[in-house]
């Protein structure tokens, strides 16, 4: 493991309670705290200015730093948006992209120049996905190209206020709000009580406990999942369920596995998630029965070290996201162990219809 692995999972686990180490670090969430509050009132007062692009923008984010979920969410949004009758686009900053400027993810886009969850989200949806640095400058030229897109997702923009948006969905997964602190005492970018239009939890089961640990909807969202909520349709928090119950072939997507008959065979099955939470994605395949051994890689890992090699396992079982990268490598597209294990989000659909209802509702600027 490298010393920035180490490093990562000795603050992950820590961020969880409030420990030595946390309380240690507490009096530089202090000033973590003040620095982005200040920056937050700078906008707000419009000392420093934000832009507002000329078609409603959603945008989807967590204040736990490292992954929640965005990545499915993001396609689930586009998918119902699009479900609706809107031309939706997608900006994102790109992990590990080349440069800051914004940059369209086209057909031979490679997950370097892109990053890799962009790069998912154009091969899951079909829409546009522009990424770059700045957000706002990213949506325009979005917009430049696409003429037709009327509704533009922000994935993982929430701290970008550079950029107006029309809805917040704050994501949430089931380590809650950690130990409660902001970094690096904790893993909170923002506090709990920092406002959103919708709060959605990506855990199997949402427990009470978990409820009351993330903050309320607005107001506005309160009223609307209300309604459906009265007829027994929603409840708030918003529960997201991430689903995959089929391993594909990553040399051919075509050839297709359940997970439940992959359970049955007498087989050494590793699985690998190079993820924010390799955890749930290990859990996920636990729940379909599969004994795995897990092999845990860093969020966004490039996996040009081949860490399957001397990997004593028959089948690898990897993620969507783990596998945009592994299929532009010669030597691992072409590995018959590695298999696929694509998941799809299941939210209300209440969720979606106020989504599309503030669209509907907002003006051109």
């Amino acid at each position: 493991m490298s010393k920035t692995s180490s490093l990562e999972l000795t603050l992950t686990r820590n961020w969880l309670r409030k420990g030595p180490l946390a309380c240690a670090l507490w009096p530089l969430s202090l000033l973590f705290g003040a620095l982005s509050g200040l920056r937050g009132a700078l906008f707000r007062w419009g000392v420093l200015k934000s832009e507002r692009l000329p078609v409603p923008v959603v945008v989807v984010g967590n204040i736990f730093i490292g992954g929640t979920g965005k990545t499915p969410l993001t396609i689930w949004l586009v998918q119902a948006l699009q479900q609706a009758g809107f031309t939706p686009g997608v900006i994102s900053r790109g992990f590990g992209s080349k440069d800051g400027a914004p940059r369209l993810v086209g057909p031979r886009s490679t997950p370097q120049e892109v990053g890799d969850e962009p790069l998912l989200i154009a091969l899951r949806t079909g829409c546009p996905v522009m990424v770059g640095r700045d957000r706002a400058a990213a949506g325009r030229a979005l917009l430049a190209l696409n003429p037709a897109v009327d509704v533009l997702v922000a994935d993982d923009g929430l701290q970008h206020y550079k950029l107006q948006r029309d809805v917040e969905i704050v994501l949430f997964d089931g380590r809650g709000v950690g130990n409660g602190w902001l970094l690096p005492a904790g893993p909170l970018r923002e506090p709990p009580s920092r406002r959103r239009d919708f709060t959605v939890v990506n855990t199997a089961a949402l427990t009470a406990e978990l409820a009351d640990s993330v903050a309320p909807l607005s107001s506005m969202a309160q009223r609307a999942l209300g309604r459906a909520a009265a007829t027994g349709q929603a409840s708030v928090p918003v529960q997201m369920v991430l689903a995959g119950d089929i391993a594909e072939r990553l040399a051919d997507r075509s050839e297709r596995v359940p997970l439940a008959e992959l359970a049955r065979r007498p087989l050494r099955i590793a699985a690998a998630a190079g993820i924010g939470n390799p955890a749930r994605f290990f859990g996920m395949l636990r729940a379909a029965g599969l004994d795995v051994i897990e092999l845990p890689l860093p969020d966004h890992h490039d996996f040009l070290d081949h860490p399957f090699d001397g990997l004593d396992a028959d089948l690898i079982l990897m993620t969507e996201k783990d596998a945009v990268k592994c299929a532009q490598i010669e030597e691992l597209r072409d590995d018959p162990r590695l298999w696929v294990v694509p998941v799809t989000a299941r939210i209300d659909a209440a969720l979606a219809e106020y989504i599309v209802e503030k669209c509907r509702g907002c003006s051109s600027a």
